[in-house]
């Protein structure tokens, strides 16, 4: 027998229907992931990371020189390093290999190996007198060395590894062109490598620019089309550049032309937790910046230091 059914019944199963549509596509959709932190208990001061093996990472107290290591899975951190007072720790890179752990001591004018397995300082690097001025800043690593900017002098500092991994004699590489330019207080800042060693990019913070750099003469050249203010740490992979503006609170995508005689901008990444991040590394798709808190002074005077998690 065929009965009529109401206008408010129709209505409720229309509404039931569109409720039940909507949940389905909801659950279709990935959540977007939200950003989150490592605290490095303890420290007073941040400025560099670098990714070893796995998901370990390794960040530093800038002005003690400590050195953290973590596990950005796990989302924890401990001190790895009591380093000797007066040593400072900048940006710092861990060799191919995973063995050592290259840091930069900043206004010390010193650059330190660590073994990655105990801690232990395998070599301490004189690189300038800082009587004079300097500001050992950050690395790039390759599978022949690893390469240190100076903030203050147009110079590159190069600390090779023996066939057995052994860090040797350093040497000084004296840059000209555009790169060599002393226009600031910091000037050479990031660096980062071809995955062959071939060319070296740098970052100069002074100027906003980026340059390619000839490790064999020293010669530079700049990276069209592409300005960096406020620019510090810089990470390559695959093409693609990751540019930290510190003071901007940004870090910019960028994608380079084959020939790395040009680049084009394209995503500019924020976060909410970003305190006036300094250099970044990459695990996976995600992101791990140190906030530095530059703003807080200098030395920064902030609480609490930390390694944002930013999920791409």
């Amino acid at each position: 027998m065929w009965t009529r059914v109401s206008p408010n019944v129709d209505l409720a199963r229309m509404l039931i229907a569109t409720l039940t549509l909507v949940a389905l596509l909801a659950s279709a959709i990935p959540a977007t992931a939200v950003d989150d932190v490592i605290v490095l208990s303890g420290a007073t001061s941040a400025e560099g990371i670098a990714v070893g093996r796995g998901s370990t990472f390794y960040a530093g107290d800038l002005f003690t020189g400590d050195i953290y290591r973590g596990d950005l899975q796990r989302r924890t951190a401990g001190l790895f390093i009591d380093a000797p007072e007066g040593r400072m720790a900048a940006g710092m890179k861990v060799d191919q290999q995973g063995d050592l752990l290259f840091v930069a001591g900043g206004f010390t004018g010193q650059g330190y190996v660590y073994d990655t397995a105990t801690g232990a300082t395998l070599a301490v690097y004189q690189f300038a007198d800082p009587s004079t001025g300097t500001v050992i800043n950050d690395i790039a690593v390759t599978r022949e060395g690893a390469w240190f900017t100076d903030s203050v002098q147009p110079k590159l500092y190069f600390v090779p590894l023996s066939p057995s991994g052994s860090p040797g004699t350093f040497t000084t590489l004296a840059l000209t062109g555009p790169a060599a330019a002393i226009t600031g207080e910091f000037n050479l800042n990031g660096i980062a490598a071809t995955p062959n060693g071939d060319r070296l990019i740098v970052a100069h913070s002074d100027a906003a620019k980026l340059y390619t750099v000839n490790p064999d003469t020293g010669s530079s050249v700049e990276i069209a089309d592409v300005s960096v203010p406020n620019v510090d740490g810089i990470l390559l992979e695959a093409g693609r550049l990751w540019a930290v503006l510190n003071f901007s609170n940004q870090i910019l995508e960028i994608r380079l032309s084959p020939d790395l005689t040009s680049g084009v901008v394209e995503e500019v990444i924020t976060s909410s937790l970003f305190q006036v991040p300094s250099t970044v590394a990459r695990h996976g798709s995600d992101l791990a910046v140190v906030n530095a808190k530059f703003d807080t002074g200098m030395p920064p005077t902030a609480t609490q230091y930390e390694v944002v998690i930013v999920h791409r």
